[in-house]
């Protein structure tokens, strides 16, 4: 799949069409209105910049994903592994534990995820 990044506030609007999908353009519109306080026009020219780069459509006055929240968020992870650690995990978990202790039950999410993939 394509590199595809998105700015901050970029994501704040994926995240709103993800979250009320299918809306429509009116709805957006709205719902742009009173949580970016955004004008009908920033909504329709942003909206159009992330179905050029295939995330949304605009079918009939309906928006959709192209790509799930999750699929987009588990991309920008790969990659930023890979462009910070060259791609090893290990060393991406070691800095991250190294500023920040993990919970018993995030211990024991990791290990599960662990054993899930040596079972495959």
């Amino acid at each position: 799949m394509k590199d595809i990044k998105l700015g901050t506030v970029e994501s704040r609007f994926a995240d709103i069409i993800w979250m009320h999908e299918p809306v429509s353009t009116s709805d957006l519109v709205k719902l742009c209105e009173s949580e970016l306080e955004w004008k009908r026009t920033t909504t329709y020219t942003v909206l159009k910049r992330l179905s050029e780069r295939g995330i949304f459509k605009n079918d009939g006055g309906v928006v959709t994903s192209l790509i799930s929240r999750e699929d987009f968020y588990s991309m920008q992870s790969e990659r930023f592994v890979e462009e910070t650690f060259q791609g090893s995990l290990p060393a991406f978990l070691a800095a991250f534990t190294s500023r920040k202790s993990l919970s018993e039950t995030e211990i024991a999410e990791i290990r599960n995820l662990i054993n899930s993939y040596e079972e495959e």
